[in-house]
């Protein structure tokens, strides 16, 4: 009787666990969030990482498409994730030195390289977080690299301009797939670059202009246009590689006098130097006075003369107040005992002067003539011949007051010295 009673009763069901409360309330949710408790938010963010994963990795059977299939061979809802697929096999690197040692995977990977570049020209390519991460993580895998010791030789660090034979890379039928892709990446006009900045980051220039120091000239030759495209396009990096740069100069300059990829760094900032708005900006002014002067130090100068002469001209036709400056610079360097170095200065100094004003020349005029009385008394024929002196007396100049001054000058010299 009494037991019967008791069973009437209604019983409390037991309160469960709020942990398991939430995950049999949101068991099945689409997004694979838990919930915002504990365990739970890490069991979250792991479900969001592993599918991020296996899209730019894919190991799933609804998700892993074959990267040997070709684009036209699936469907437009499975070409994101075959170009994923794709740019995955391509992280592989292998060692040409033993070609035929891994043949058909090289191929594959040429192949594949090629129709990669090909899908992105075409603007198919939907570029999406994950879908930038891979193309960024391909190209560090297959570009940032330590080159080797034969790569530091001493093939600038000759008095003269005559160098070695330049050192081909045997892999540069992949680089150059590369680099072709990661050009047309950053050049898409639809391209987000608040996102894209995430990778495509101050670590990333960085190792890129690392690169500059390669010997294969072809691959120098594809840094200069990347770079070039990445300063006109990310504003925000801009200080940056000016600063990257300056330092490469310096340690170039004042510690190693070995680099190969000078010449082209100058011609990247004679486009750049162009560019700059007026009035100058004193970091600008610190770069020529300080940085691009100081490239006359090294003996192997020849190498980049032409670049640097083009860089210093660009500066002073932005702010003619400069010219004096650089004439300090230039007399600071001079070089003493090297001739053809000595005539390298004698032609820069004469495109300098072109373009200085009176005021500006009458500040340098005593120094600069010691140093000229000094070129008289060369061995060389060519430096005592002073062809300078020459070309402004013949009418170079338009200002023929200042080419009186500077003959006037001149037989004073001569004076002097005899």
């Amino acid at each position: 009787m009494l037991k019967q009673f008791l069973n009437k009763i209604p019983r409390k069901s037991p309160k469960p666990d709020a942990i398991d409360a939430e995950e049999i309330d949101h068991g099945d949710d689409s997004n694979g969030f838990q919930c915002s408790l504990g365990g739970a938010t890490f069991s979250g963010r792991f479900n969001v990482v592993k599918r991020v994963s296996s899209a730019v990795f894919p190991t799933s059977g609804t998700e892993a498409v074959d990267p040997r299939m070709s684009f036209k061979d699936v469907s437009n809802s499975q070409r994101q994730n075959l170009f994923l697929s794709k740019l995955n096999l391509c992280c592989q690197v292998y060692d040409f030195n033993d070609h035929d040692k891994n043949y058909s995977q090289i191929n594959l990977k040429h192949e594949t390289l090629i129709e990669l570049v090909d899908f992105i020209s075409s603007g198919s390519a939907k570029f999406n977080d994950v879908t930038i991460a891979a193309i960024c993580k391909m190209c560090a895998s297959n570009l940032f690299r330590v080159f080797p010791p034969k790569y530091h030789s001493n093939s600038m660090v000759g008095e003269g301009v005559d160098v070695e034979e330049p050192v081909f890379d045997p892999a540069w039928s992949h680089l150059q797939m590369v680099y072709d892709l990661l050009l047309r990446f950053v050049s898409c006009n639809y391209l987000d670059l608040k996102l894209t900045r995430k990778y495509v980051d101050h670590s990333f220039i960085l190792r890129l202009l690392n690169l500059f120091d390669s010997e294969d000239p072809r691959e120098r030759d594809c840094l200069k246009t990347v770079l070039h495209k990445i300063y006109g396009k990310f504003m925000v990096h801009r200080p940056f590689i000016r600063k990257a740069v300056s330092n490469i100069i310096y340690r170039f300059v004042f510690e190693t006098e070995r680099h190969n990829g000078i010449a082209e760094l100058l011609e990247i900032f004679g486009s750049v130097i162009s560019g700059f708005a007026l009035p100058l900006k004193e970091e600008h002014k610190i770069f020529l006075l300080r940085a691009l002067i100081s490239l006359h130090k090294p003996k192997s100068l020849g190498i980049y003369h032409q670049q640097l002469t083009y860089c210093i001209v660009q500066f002073i036709e932005k702010d003619q107040t400069l010219a004096s400056g650089v004439v300090r610079g230039l007399l600071k360097y001079w070089p003493i005992t090297n001739s053809q170095k000595e005539l390298m200065f004698l032609s820069e100094l004469e495109e300098v002067l072109e373009m200085m004003n009176m005021a500006e020349f009458q500040n340098v005029m005593g120094p600069l003539f010691r140093r000229i009385s000094s070129c008289l008394n060369s061995s060389h024929y060519q430096v005592c011949g002073i062809k300078l002196y020459n070309h402004l007396v013949l009418g170079k100049t338009k200002n023929i007051e200042w080419t009186n001054s500077l003959i006037r000058e001149f037989i004073i010299l001569q004076h002097l010295i005899m």
